[in-house]
């Protein structure tokens, strides 16, 4: 893994795995509310999808958890939106482990494990001032488009939009 100027290497190597018990989505949660209520309110959205991620999964979608040893690090859900279509949602990193790269390493697997699903496209939700976020993104392919071009978005703090074409 590449790391950014001035990163710490992470002591083990990260894996990144589908969601696979009660502690995992217990993990989702937690690292998505970490982050949410640190610059955001909590809205029902988030609610509805960290209080019952398993019906991402159970609708044909993916949690994925990043771990580096027995540690959730990072997390991020790949939610079925239509045949091919993958929403990339609540993506996180413990606050402690941001600035090492696990934010790219989430990403990738993410992107990876999204074509194994079948996906051509990608869309995301962000906010402007999650601007280490919208970056990596950018770096990793995806492009601004309107929020015209998406699906319905229910966060009231979404003003970035953009998506990602696997078939290129």
């Amino acid at each position: 893994m590449t790391q950014q100027s001035g990163a710490v290497a992470p002591a083990q190597p990260i894996v990144v795995e589908p969601m696979s018990s009660a502690a995992d989505a217990a993990a989702f949660k937690q690292l998505n509310e970490e982050w949410i209520t640190t610059i955001f309110t909590l809205e029902p959205a988030d609610s509805a999808t960290l209080d019952h991620p398993e019906r991402i999964i159970a609708e044909g979608g993916q949690v994925l958890i990043a771990r580096e040893g027995a540690e959730a690090v990072g997390c991020v859900a790949l939610v079925a939106e239509a045949p091919g279509v993958f929403e990339l949602s609540k993506m996180a990193v413990a606050e402690r482990h941001r600035g090492r790269g696990f934010g790219r390493v989430v990403l990738r697997a993410a992107v990876d494990h999204a074509r194994a699903l079948g996906a051509t496209s990608l869309f995301l939700a962000s906010n402007s001032a999650l601007a280490a976020a919208v970056g990596l993104y950018e770096s990793m392919g995806f492009v601004h488009v309107p929020r015209a071009e998406l699906r319905p978005i229910p966060y009231d703090r979404a003003d970035v939009f953009m998506k990602y074409d696997l078939t290129a």
